[in-house]
């Protein structure tokens, strides 16, 4: 799928996906197009609402969570308010998981609060009790990551699942980091996902975007009076009743042709054929990364220097057992996080003093790459918010790359010797 989904040529068509590089479309009558304004008819007319390099590219990530319909975003941010705000509304109430990227903990605790958009923030570990408490009368969404950046947090899927169906709301699960190679949420509950292509999907570190899939298993009519955006005629498109007319796309729809037609997060045509190009070889860079980050992690692991390593490929690790569970092979992602005896001052000189791997705010591409959360993407938490998000003030993120796990750990090993 990874190769072949999403875009079948017909016959003397291109064999890759084209960049269809254009803003506009052309018809051949006013009628042909005005029924494309009214949702009568398929078809592309400005590439801020849909463009067919975009759609082909979404349609195949569709094809790899194993969802009904796929849009692509901009960015993992876009995609992740785009999913949540396409259901909620001022007045609505949001149960997320504490431990998530620290971007998304600030869209909505602070962002979405501007808006009039409620939060209660709950452990990945809360009993099934703790979980029901958070739900109100008006909640509208349970939100969660698969693997938590950077805390590596395995969510306990089929729990939280259990506990937003008991409310009748959705569940919707960031799968960023363990990729559909390693785990697909659909399978366990979860009902719509969200993805920052820029990571993995991408594997290269070349474009920023995000994608929100569905998994048309929700039945949004059945609580109608909590998502009339959905249920109810959308006067901004001439009644039209999203479930009525879209069936199990009704989501994926109204994201599209209302979200994106007022906020306008639409990925670029040439971006989208280079994350195509990531996602040919999505499985081999994931087994790769994993390999790769299982070696460091024992290394890591071993050496005097590391007071604690957070990887739940390691035995003794907290999220061990979910890991097996949840991901395939029990393989996660090639994302490590480990803090040193020495504490921060000897992760600054540790991460000062490496070669091969980059200091940069990125993870999950071909290159290994090293982070401090506290100094930078988790800059804006308190110390209470960290420790809240999984994330203390001496953390170290290692994204390991698929570069040779000999070269990776000879430079680790240098780096740690004056730290």
């Amino acid at each position: 799928k990874c190769v072949q989904a999403g875009y079948t040529p017909s016959n003397g068509e291109p064999r890759q996906i084209p960049i269809i590089q254009s803003t506009t479309f052309k018809y051949d009558t006013s009628e042909d197009m005005g029924k494309l304004f009214d949702l009568e008819a398929s078809g592309y007319f400005y590439t801020r609402l849909q463009n067919p390099t975009n759609d082909h590219v979404a349609a195949k990530i569709a094809a790899l969570e194993g969802g009904t319909a796929a849009m692509l975003t901009s960015s993992g941010q876009a995609a992740n308010f785009f999913a949540l705000f396409n259901i909620c509304e001022c007045g609505s109430h949001i149960v997320a998981s504490s431990s998530i990227y620290g971007g998304t903990f600030n869209l909505i605790s602070v962002t979405f609060k501007k808006m009039g958009i409620d939060v209660t923030f709950v452990s990945p570990d809360a009993s099934e009790e703790e979980l029901n408490a958070a739900f109100k009368h008006n909640t509208r969404a349970m939100f969660g990551e698969t693997i938590a950046n950077p805390a590596l947090t395995v969510l306990d899927i089929e729990k939280f699942a259990k506990a937003a169906h008991a409310h009748n709301v959705p569940l919707i699960v960031d799968n960023t980091f363990a990729t559909p190679v390693n785990c697909k949420p659909f399978e366990w509950g979860a009902d719509i996902v969200t993805h920052s292509t820029t990571k993995y999907m991408d594997g290269h570190a070349m474009q920023v975007g995000g994608a929100i899939i569905d998994s048309g298993k929700f039945d949004w009519d059945a609580y109608g009076h909590k998502y009339h955006g959905l249920t109810e005629p959308d006067e901004s498109y001439h009644g039209v009743v999203y479930t009525k007319q879209f069936g199990k796309k009704a989501y994926i729809t109204k994201a599209t042709t209302q979200l994106m037609r007022d906020l306008g997060s639409i990925p670029s045509p040439e971006n989208c054929f280079l994350l195509n190009l990531g996602l040919e070889t999505l499985p081999l860079r994931v087994e790769r990364h994993c390999e790769n980050a299982q070696k460091v992690a024992e290394f890591l692991d071993a050496h005097e220097k590391v007071s604690h390593v957070i990887y739940a490929g390691l035995p003794n690790d907290k999220y061990h057992e979910l890991a097996q569970k949840y991901m395939d092979k029990g393989r996660t992602c090639g994302v490590i996080s480990f803090e040193l005896t020495g504490g921060r001052d000897a992760a600054v000189r540790f991460m000062d003093g490496l070669k091969l791997a980059n200091i940069a705010t990125h993870v999950a591409a071909s290159k290994t790459m090293v982070l401090h959360p506290a100094s930078h993407t988790h800059r804006q938490m308190n110390d209470e918010q960290l420790r809240e998000a999984g994330v203390s003030p001496g953390m170290i993120r290692l994204s390991v790359g698929i570069e040779s796990a000999k070269d990776i750990i000879n430079d680790l090993k240098e780096a740690l010797e004056n730290a």
